[in-house]
């Protein structure tokens, strides 16, 4: 099944270094993002109900991005992204997340998404 790319934008009130920190660490992704995080080199394990995932971080550039993409994927282009914007006029922060589902889970990862954002927006006090 071919995959959809969704993009979607949450405004976050937070310093753009400890947003980043939450992004990229395996504390801060835990407080969050799964039930738990554990890393061993470039390899993150994100562990949510007992089920553990794999995933490579690809790039992390403080405290503009970072991306991973899921161990069993072979495709260079499907991966998921966190990316951090700031207005120049207002500094404004805002948190960009991509990420490569199929067609037919788009709305409901669009859900899953908005739900994991608003609990790190809570744990920011954002």
């Amino acid at each position: 099944m071919a995959k959809e790319k969704i993009e979607l934008e949450f405004e976050i009130r937070s310093a753009p270094g400890i947003l980043y920190n939450r992004l990229v660490t395996p504390s801060g992704l835990s407080e969050w993002f799964a039930d738990n995080v554990m890393i061993s080199e470039e390899l993150y394990t994100f562990v949510w109900d007992g089920a553990e995932e794999d995933a490579r971080l690809l790039i992390g550039r403080d405290p503009e991005f970072v991306r991973f993409q899921w161990a069993e994927e072979d495709d260079p282009n499907i991966f998921f992204e966190f990316r951090i914007r700031i207005d120049d006029m207002t500094g404004d922060v805002a948190l960009i997340v991509t990420d490569f589902v199929d067609e037919d889970e788009v709305e409901e990862a669009t859900n899953l998404w908005e739900k994991q954002v608003s609990k790190l927006k809570m744990i920011l006090g954002s």
